[in-house]
């Protein structure tokens, strides 16, 4: 038996690799680690946040978790904190963060915190999901507590509550709404690197697929097929013309989360990648060289990543993007066939319909 944190003998329920002293840097996400950096470097960002360290009401979140949710401990909820202590063994966390569950219907999990991350699930996810799905998720969260990303998470929820406060202000909530932009672009790309921690836990790819599914879909697996859930997501990067792109753009904007298929696809190309099977095989980076790390190499990285994500994008408006960068010649028409001709299209097929339509909601959504 291994000593967990908290000194009492705990190993994972099955046969999974651990990954001693692995630094959150093996599983981050290129772009997540730049935004952060981007981030910071963002006008006004650091004396916000040291201003929001100092007024944010931490003690009385942890005081409403522990007085209206349900901490998870041996004598509750006891399979759910097996498997929060198990993520903490395999990713080598060194203090097992508090787990409550939250009485609420919709799935959803959260880490948040200051000075230390606590987790939170609601009913809906805990009733939603089967135990090899669950467990990815709380790899997830486990991830994002390795990771730092519980502090800017906190800032993120305070922010987005003051800025509907002071909405009514003119020009007051501008900045705040600034900054909150660039958190949401900074945390969809974090959501990213923290399904791929799921991963490293559970060491079931199909399970994460599946919980993945079930965000998206219910509690109706007999009804879904995982290739055709992947399929979805590679209709919706390839289809369509430019007005497409932008309102994919538009509708991405005020989520904090990337699209449900779209974590999917990311996930299925990163456990067949090669930096996935040398985490497997026990090579990654180590806690103990991140102070070694640099920033610029950080930027590189994640400037590779977009680079590949333009070349290989189907995207209409990466593709004119190629376009531009390659030097072609009469853009002005290309521009002009690519808008119009799905417009054309659409003209075409619209029948008796065109008075139809639908809008799109920013739904809740799990981690």
């Amino acid at each position: 038996m291994t000593e967990s944190p908290g000194g009492s003998a705990n190993v994972p329920s099955r046969d999974r690799r651990r990954f001693p002293g692995i630094s959150s840097r093996a599983y981050e996400h290129p772009a997540d680690r730049s935004a952060l950096v981007a981030l910071r470097k963002l006008s006004g960002f650091d004396t916000v946040f040291k201003t929001l360290s100092g007024l944010l009401p931490e003690r009385s979140l942890r005081l409403l978790f522990l007085s209206d949710s349900v901490r998870v401990g041996e004598q509750q909820f006891a399979h759910l904190n097996d498997m929060l202590r198990d993520a903490c063994y395999i990713l080598d966390l060194e203090k097992v963060p508090p787990m409550y569950v939250n009485q609420d219907p919709q799935p959803n999990a959260m880490c948040i915190g200051l000075d230390e991350p606590i987790i939170v699930v609601t009913t809906g996810l805990v009733e939603l999901l089967d135990e090899e799905e669950m467990r990815a998720v709380i790899g997830h969260e486990v991830g994002h507590a390795l990771s730092g990303h519980a502090v800017y998470r906190t800032i993120l929820l305070f922010l987005t509550n003051l800025a509907m406060k002071v909405a009514w202000i003119p020009l007051g909530n501008v900045a705040i709404m600034a900054i909150v932009t660039a958190l949401r672009e900074w945390f969809r790309k974090s959501e990213l690197s923290a399904d791929r921690a799921g991963l490293l836990v559970g060491q079931d790819l199909q399970a994460s697929m599946r919980g993945l599914m079930k965000l998206a879909g219910g509690n109706h697996l007999h009804e879904m097929n995982v290739d055709a859930f992947l399929k979805q997501a590679d209709e919706y990067e390839a289809g369509g013309d430019l007005r497409d792109s932008v309102l994919k753009i538009l509708n991405l904007l005020p989520r904090s989360h990337p699209f449900t298929t779209v974590r999917a696809a990311e996930l299925k190309k990163w456990a067949a990648s090669r930096d996935y099977q040398r985490i497997m095989d026990g090579h990654y980076p180590r806690r103990d060289e991140d102070k070694d790390t640099s920033v610029s190499d950080s930027f590189r990285d994640s400037a590779a990543h977009y680079a590949d994500s333009v070349r290989n994008s189907k995207d209409p408006l990466m593709g004119l993007v190629r376009d531009i960068a390659g030097g072609a010649g009469d853009l002005g028409g290309k521009l002009r066939d690519t808008v119009f001709r799905g417009g054309a299209r659409s003209d075409g097929e619209s029948g008796g319909n065109g008075g139809n339509g639908s809008g799109g909601s920013d739904r809740p959504e799990a981690s």
